[in-house]
């Protein structure tokens, strides 16, 4: 019997109810990302009709633009268990046994940052994706045997914002392999529109926009930037969020027009400062900046590249005109004639 239940898996800390009460309940409800939505409904009405479980699926793309939400909505559609873990969590075989032979018949199993799985509970999935079994190593030495646990049909929803560290066997056994882009501004003003809405939260059109326009095309951050404006508002104002309102409490912020924050702007200016707009590489930026690498490659470098700040070479990272602009900087070529004449 199907239940109409999506409940967190052991490990999992719940967002509050006031964040959870935001994410939309449905495939109609949901903003953007139409590609993978067509293709999300396809499969979950298929498996309906068929009375099946529903395939594999790896949800793939940066953070906060909804894969979580996406896994949520499978789970309701189809009117089954969503088990929720995150790669980190399962560090051995036993880990993963213990998930897996807790699962029902249909229920779904949501695996957030899979990448991070070790890889050698990451083979233990291959049998228990294609055969629905395990076979698990007891004891060590002569008395080593394997345990075969049979385990019921489920469908694995994977998440990664990395799926190049993900390897070939394991990209191959997900039926539907589909990418989450960045929102564009006028769906992100539909979702702030909304979220506003659900808080009871008085905004006009304009102050919606230039909240989805600082947004950095993520929804997560969208919502995040609501909440402190609407504390602003309470706080400086009538409590309606306008466009001025708006401006006012991400200026607070030190977030600009252009959604760059001071870290953003920070690297942009020592690429034109000290290192001439580049390349440079990201190691050198690390350092110069005062920020972990891989921060600025998991955080800052996707939103600058894909706006058009900064373009990432073989040689290394490099300013583009629009990068030297925000800056503050003369261009490249400006600097080298400046340097020309200094000789």
């Amino acid at each position: 019997m199907s239940k109409d239940i999506t409940s967190p898996a052991e490990n999992f800390q719940p967002s509050p109810d006031v964040d959870a009460a935001l994410r939309p309940p449905s495939f109609e409800d949901f903003t953007g990302q139409s590609k993978t939505i067509e293709r999300l409904s396809v499969m979950v009405g298929a498996a309906r009709k068929r009375e099946e479980s529903l395939k594999h699926i790896l949800l793939c793309g940066p953070p906060g633009l909804g894969k979580t939400t996406l896994a949520h909505i499978i789970g309701r559609e189809l009117k089954r268990e969503v088990r929720i873990t995150s790669g980190p969590v399962i560090d051995k075989p036993g880990d993963l046994a213990g998930l897996l032979t807790n699962l029902q018949e249909g229920d779904l199993l949501f695996i957030d940052e899979i990448h991070r799985i070790p890889k050698t509970v990451e083979e233990y999935l291959y049998s228990a994706m294609e055969d629905y079994r395990i076979d698990i190593m007891i004891d060590q030495g002569p008395n080593a045997r394997s345990v075969r646990l049979e385990i019921p049909r489920f469908t694995l929803v994977g998440a990664t914002t990395r799926v190049g560290l993900l390897t070939s066997p394991m990209r191959s056994r997900f039926t539907l392999q589909t990418r989450l882009d960045y929102y564009k501004r006028e769906d992100l003003t539909k979702i702030v529109l909304r979220s506003c809405k659900l808080l009871d939260c008085p905004i006009d059109q304009e102050g919606a926009k230039e909240l989805a326009g600082r947004a950095r095309g993520t929804p997560r951050i969208a919502n995040n930037l609501i909440h402190f404006t609407r504390d602003y508002a309470e706080e400086r104002a009538d409590g309606k969020i306008t466009r001025e309102i708006a401006c006012d409490a991400l200026e607070l912020l030190a977030i600009d027009s252009h959604g760059l924050d001071e870290m953003d702007k920070r690297i942009l200016s020592t690429m034109a400062k000290n290192y001439k707009g580049g390349p440079v590489g990201l190691g050198t930026i690390a350092v110069g900046v005062g920020e972990e690498e891989h921060t600025l490659e998991e955080v800052h470098e996707p939103f600058l590249i894909q706006e058009g700040y900064v373009k990432r070479t073989a040689q290394g990272r490099v300013l583009t005109p629009k990068g030297w602009e925000i800056s503050g900087f003369k261009d490249g070529q400006s600097s080298i004639s400046d340097q020309m004449e200094l000789m």
